[in-house]
């Protein structure tokens, strides 16, 4: 694989995939993880030298001509918003063009409520699985449990859990319940097992309690992860099971390689992990995906879009006294601190999402406007009329009342609270900025009081 980095220094196993002329010989063993993939379709393209996508994990496959198994650990959606579902059935579209096998449920995709669960199975291109994700009504599986598939000369029998301890309570969706996954493996395993020659399980787990799974079931060959906070740097061994995890949004793809012996043993085992680096090309099969997300959330009327609605983090009973204005409305009296906006790419930021024709998309507007799902901050309805950019409020917060008793000639009783690194960090992390530095960024933007 053209591309990759790898962990660890090994010989390269044969590259032949053709039936061993001597009967017994070892067969060959290949997989190809995501995990955390958070709708990350393409990189979102407000920043240069992004990584991850999977447009260019798609590269990364076709690159590779040996027959592998091809799965996700869970966390494939982004959350559990109406756009997230929507954008959700875009990537597992592009998962049926990437050829995987299976997607296994995650914390997130237990978040969202059975039926929308159900509606999602069912018109899903890939297989998606759990076994211990059950309707908490008839205790029957929201998803298929388990499959087979035949790669190559292997027969891969495959499942998926995850954890209790992974999804809190309060982020379990509406008609659901969780099992205990290792009653759940050990209900389904006696067919699983059945005319498999490796099995694996989809764990979204801590690495503990995949190697708690590994200890209770020696039957799994292969238990690939998880809600890990980074890749695995090198093979695991549980037990008789090899542990691999990836993360990351998408940035990364896992890969384990080995020779299954004849006694269903795994030897010679590599590892590596492919770092989604902006150097590798994007797949256009897979941005074309992206695209028709895009057009499809512009054309959808969604909750957020409701000027009614309550925002998660709102304090019942409390409503704002203060609404967002504008910037145009703080130029009279801070002139200098204007001038010093204007010249930055704050006052520019709406133009990156209008260039890419994501200013529709719930998933761009909060860092590219001002106030966008406060019932006075932008809405998707405005078209980029108002509140656009980074403005004022976009960081000190709605202004009216100051405004008005600056009009008004009185004396503001209003005070904005002082911002710090960690206002700039809502929107300048992870992939969407630069490695966060207050000292480099703040000089090009200073103003204010000095």
């Amino acid at each position: 694989m053209r591309w990759c980095i790898s962990l660890l220094p090994a010989l390269l196993l044969c590259a032949c995939d053709k039936p061993s002329p001597i009967p017994g010989a070892p067969r060959n063993v290949r997989v190809h993880l995501t995990c955390d993939v958070s709708g990350r379709i393409e990189p979102c393209g407000c920043f240069t030298g992004q990584f991850g996508g999977l447009s260019r994990t798609q590269t990364v496959l076709l690159e590779e001509t040996r027959p592998s198994l091809r799965v996700d650990a869970g966390d494939a959606i982004a959350g559990a918003g109406d756009h997230h579902v929507i954008q959700y059935r875009h990537v597992l579209r592009a998962f049926a063009d990437m050829r995987f096998h299976a997607l296994n449920l995650g914390r997130r995709e237990a978040a969202l409520s059975a039926e929308t669960l159900r509606g999602l199975v069912a018109d899903a291109p890939v297989p998606l699985l759990s076994a211990n994700l059950v309707d908490s009504q008839t205790q029957e599986p929201i998803a298929r449990p388990w499959r087979q598939v035949k790669i190559g000369e292997v027969t891969y029998g495959i499942i998926g859990i995850v954890d209790p301890r992974s999804v809190s309570e309060t982020g379990l969706g509406a008609g659901l319940q969780l099992l205990d996954p290792a009653s759940a493996i050990g209900k389904h395993l006696p067919e699983l097992k059945q005319g498999a020659d490796v099995l694996v399980l989809l764990a979204f787990a801590k690495e503990e309690q995949m190697k708690a799974l590994a200890a209770q079931f020696f039957e799994f060959q292969l238990i690939l992860g998880g809600d890990v906070p980074q890749p695995s740097q090198e093979p695991l061994q549980a037990n008789r099971s090899f542990l691999l995890a990836t993360t990351n949004q998408s940035r990364a793809l896992g890969y384990f390689e080995a020779k299954l012996a004849p006694n269903g043993t795994l030897t010679q085992p590599q590892q590596q992990i492919v770092l989604m680096a902006d150097h590798i090309p994007q797949n256009d099969g897979i941005i074309a995906h992206a695209q028709a997300y895009r057009e499809e959330v512009r054309r959808s009327k969604l909750s957020i879009d409701d000027p009614q609605r309550v925002r998660d983090d709102a304090v019942p009973g409390v409503h704002a006294t203060a609404k967002f204005t504008g910037s145009e409305a703080c130029s009279a009296c801070h002139a200098q601190d204007y001038a010093v906006w204007q010249k930055s790419g704050h006052a520019r930021a709406f133009n990156a999402l209008l260039a890419r024709e994501s200013d529709a998309d719930p998933n761009c507007i909060a860092c590219h406007t001002i106030g966008f799902g406060a019932e006075s901050g932008y809405r998707r309805a405005l078209a980029g009329k108002r509140l656009t950019h980074v403005g004022c409020e976009a960081c000190h917060g709605p202004g009216s009342t100051h405004v008005e008793q600056r009009t008004l000639g009185k004396e503001p009783v209003f005070k904005f609270r002082p911002l710090a690194a960690a206002d700039c960090t809502t929107c300048h992390h992870g992939e969407f900025s630069r490695p966060f530095n207050w000292d480099e960024f703040w000089p090009p933007v200073a103003h204010g009081k000095k």
